[in-house]
């Protein structure tokens, strides 16, 4: 009789993860021993998705190309101590967001810089003045995803820089609440509230989403 683990094939999925992983693991040995190839492979791998995270933040075509080299040239100074816990583009999306944010720094462009104008107003009964009505269903169904994502990506630009920021590390790039407030400079408390009053202004922002008129 055969044991309960014989015959088993790997999958195709497993496979391919496991192809994935050794051509990852040769591109980092490469990169460590200064193959010039290997590091024109990652560039040419890597730039797009870099200079669309740049972007987010610095909102300068120009600033974020600056961005994704000054990144490149981090991380190929630094590849001998890169360890394989995440993945090489991992590793540089990361050091990319943090040029982006030390350029944003430089620029002074991080003050706290007054929203109230933006956010939602109410009432003394707490009722909001400018409340619209919102159909039901996803906009998204009704309206070409690009013209949407433009739309959005275009109010979101629209916020306080030090918003702005929070939003997209927190919302768009996927980090921490501490790990956004670590690289802002600012407490976690400060952090939570910016991300609050970013969040409330981005919703009043994008209602024209569910009236259907994304032309304002």
């Amino acid at each position: 009789m055969k044991s309960d683990g014989a015959g088993v094939r790997p999958t195709e999925g497993s496979l391919q993860q496991d192809d994935v992983e050794a051509e990852e693991g040769a591109l980092v040995a490469r990169l460590k021993a200064g193959d010039e190839r290997a590091f024109e492979i990652l560039v040419r791998r890597e730039s797009g998705r870099l200079l669309a995270a740049a972007r987010r933040l610095v909102r300068d075509e120009a600033a974020a190309h600056d961005c994704v080299q000054e990144a490149f040239l981090s991380a190929f100074r630094a590849i001998g101590s890169f360890e394989p816990r995440s993945s090489i583009g991992a590793w540089l999306h990361r050091i990319t967001i943090n040029a982006a944010l030390m350029r944003l720094r430089k620029q002074r462009r991080l003050a706290e810089t007054p929203i109230d104008d933006l956010l939602p107003s109410f009432d003394a009964d707490g009722w909001r003045r400018d409340t619209v009505d919102v159909p039901d269903g996803d906009p998204e169904s009704e309206l070409e995803r690009r013209r949407v994502r433009d739309f959005v990506r275009g109010k979101i630009d629209m916020l306080p820089d030090g918003y702005r920021t929070a939003l997209v590390l927190r919302d768009l790039e996927g980090w921490s609440t501490k790990e956004a407030a670590d690289a802002l400079g600012i407490a976690e408390g400060a952090m939570k509230v910016r991300l609050h009053r970013a969040r409330s202004t981005l919703k009043r922002l994008i209602e024209p989403l569910w009236t259907g008129d994304i032309s304002a």
